[in-house]
């Protein structure tokens, strides 16, 4: 080879080496679990491109490789939005079903991650990354191992204008009042030791309308059952004197969906209104930023029987869910994928009756569609869970494992709301491969309905015992094995708020200031004393001698202990409700001393230790409760820690 030759290969390689280093150097640093957005412009219009376009990236990077779907955003553009689940080198290049769009397709780029440092860690938590199962799937850590106890709060309407995002900082030592804003309630709740909220993305149907809350057409087929705009009266089928359906759109007036003309309110379940879900985009962005992990809801069960009636229910459903899953998919986040709080089928638990004319699909239909779309988009690309709030629990509605492999978030939740829901949770616990599992709608604290009544009792709105039953069941849930954590839940989850009528559900504002809404972060301080050891414990109430006091009922609140142990038997949480009785303890191991507190669930506050001792069987008698009695005259927490031999 002449020498002429060889110079002009070693320039060219010193030409590639060049444009490598520059290409890397030039790589957009961002850090880990932070969202990007890659914009694509499509070149061409198309009639209804929420519905016939889809584009997608094929995202590649250390110990990764999946295909990330995006989203229409309006007008010819498209978005697309990821993130790096590790520090390294990334690449992705788009693609669409529009293989001559050149804008959709064949667009590429790269990025370089860098771990977040241990103090910006400390600053905001869910930088620890997203959600993942503890490795005996029974509770909820972040990516790197960072344990996540879940404290929870029911914000059912934060999607539309009765929280409204106005981009304003926040009073830090702000009071819930009338005007109450988005960044209000954030910062009320933070102060308060919450870190999750429960929101349902869009109520498509829902409006004060010249219809009531509940209404059909003509053939029929329900639009939607929905929460009552204290009055405002429509007429219906000529009788006056029926509330129209609270409005729900967002601050700027965009409901979710187009509305199909001349057909009485029809949502068009295939045109997608962006505009609605910018205004959300706003929200999911400042909980993140803020160290909160919402609860995204697709939508009410109501508002489906005219989805299926009316549109293709597997393929516009699954859209409408993907949709959620590339526009939210990047935040962190867990996703519900409906919103099922009643189903059209016999309830459980304790005194249940049959629910007939009850408004959506059965459960059955929703567990079809949504193995639908887990089979035709695949799961979460970025493996946050996925759970549905339901009427009692996911495993007697969907099943588990394969009968609903789309499920990795198991639930309970809004009926029985009293002791008879524990065995639920525990079923949920025993199963072969388990999903972690939370209660997602216990007893409401300044609900009045009956539905939300304990043995029959509906107190006084945000009295000691309303407060009681909201701390029973907080305690009870999590050591019936819910050890994901657990949802506080208030009468204000329609959001009645500013110059509307108080009706017969308070306002949002009187909720957030119940008592017992400030002692969720004592639930959380108790569970995690031991730091992630809570994670290991097992089920151990049957261990409680007596359980349950003579005569307490099983659709009460009141009599029942609960516990749960580890499985070295070194560490037991327990809890006793109101007239609960003195118990023994077996279970434990022989012949041992271990450490015995009360903790004070009204409070946070642990009282002075005293030791027990376990007999030759590993049974021991518990003291009696503070005070002195051997009946409780309210309800305790406790703990047990093993004393090792050195001490």
């Amino acid at each position: 080879m002449s020498n002429r030759a060889n110079i002009c290969i070693s320039a060219a390689c010193s030409i590639l080496f060049l444009l490598l280093a520059f290409g890397h150097l030039s790589a957009q640093t961002i850090h880990t679990w932070e969202i990007q957005e890659i914009v694509l412009h499509a070149a061409k219009p198309y009639t209804n491109p929420y519905k016939n376009v889809e584009v997608w990236v094929d995202l590649k990077g250390p110990n990764f490789s999946k295909r990330v779907y995006g989203f229409w955003d309006g007008g010819n553009v498209w978005r697309v939005r990821v993130v790096a689940t590790g520090p390294g080198d990334w690449t992705w290049k788009s693609n669409s079903n529009e293989a001559g769009d050149h804008g959709l397709n064949g667009k590429a780029g790269h990025f370089v991650a860098q771990n977040w440092t241990v103090q910006e860690k400390n600053e905001n938590p869910t930088r620890h990354g997203f959600l993942r199962d503890t490795a005996n799937r029974h509770a909820l850590q972040y990516a790197d191992g960072t344990p996540f106890f879940l404290v929870g709060d029911t914000w059912l309407a934060a999607s539309t204008w009765r929280l409204p995002f106005t981009g304003h900082p926040p009073d830090p030592n702000y009071t819930p009042g009338p005007g109450i804003t988005f960044e209000d309630a954030v910062a009320h709740i933070k102060r308060q030791g919450y870190n999750e909220v429960s929101i349902i993305s869009a109520f498509p149907s829902w409006a004060s309308d010249q219809y009531p809350a509940t209404y059909a057409d003509k053939n029929g087929i329900f639009y939607r059952n929905a929460w009552q705009e204290f009055g405002v009266k429509v007429t219906s089928d000529g009788m006056p004197g029926k509330d129209t359906a609270k409005h729900m759109e967002d601050e700027h007036g965009y409901r979710p969906f187009e509305i199909v003309p001349n057909h009485q309110g029809l949502p068009d379940y295939d045109a997608i209104v962006p505009q609605y879900f910018q205004d959300l985009d706003k929200k999911v962005a400042y909980l993140n930023a803020q160290g909160f992990i919402p609860m995204l809801e697709t939508v009410r069960r109501d508002v489906t029987p005219a989805w299926k009636a009316y549109f293709n229910f597997n393929e516009s459903y699954s859209r409408f869910v993907e949709y959620l899953v590339a526009r939210y998919g990047a935040y962190n986040i867990i996703l519900s994928e409906i919103h099922n709080d009643i189903a059209p089928s016999t309830r459980h638990g304790a005194g249940s009756q049959p629910m007939r004319n009850v408004i959506g699909l059965t459960s059955q239909e929703f567990n079809e569609a949504l193995t639908y779309h887990l089979k035709k988009y695949g799961p979460m690309p970025f493996g946050q869970p996925v759970t549905s709030l339901i009427d009692h629990s996911t495993y007697t509605s969907y099943g588990h494992g394969a009968a609903a492999p789309w499920l990795t978030l198991d639930s309970v939740g809004n009926y029985p709301r009293n002791n008879s829901m524990y065995k639920a949770i525990e079923t949920l616990f025993r199963l072969p491969d388990p999903n972690p599992a939370i209660d997602l709608e216990p007893y409401y604290v300044g609900w009045d309905n009956a539905v939300n009544s304990p043995a029959g009792e509906r107190p006084a709105a945000n009295s000691d015992r309303d407060n009681y039953f909201s701390r029973a069941m907080m305690y009870g849930c999590v050591l019936s094995g819910a050890l994901v954590g657990h949802v506080w839940g208030h009468g204000a989850y329609d959001f009645t708020t500013t110059d509307e009528p108080r009706g017969s559900r308070p306002y949002i504002w009187e909720a957030l200031q119940y008592t017992s809404a400030g002692q969720m972060q004592w639930l959380r301080k108790f569970i995690m004393s031991e730091g992630r050891a809570y994670q290991d414990l097992q089920l151990a109430s049957d261990d409680i001698n007596p359980r349950k006091a003579p005569g307490s009922p099983e659709n009460g609140l009141d009599g029942w202990a609960l516990m749960m142990m580890t499985g070295k038997k070194d560490l037991a949480l327990l809890y006793f409700e109101n007239k609960a009785v003195r118990a023994k303890i077996s279970g434990l191991e022989p012949n041992k001393t271990y450490r015995f507190t009360w903790y004070n669930t009204r409070s946070g506050q642990w009282l002075e230790n005293s030791t027990v001792t376990t007999d030759a069987q590993g049974i021991a008698q518990l003291p009696s409760f503070p005070g002195g009695g051997d009946v409780a005259t309210i309800d305790w927490a406790a703990k047990l820690t093993l004393r090792s031999s050195a001490k």
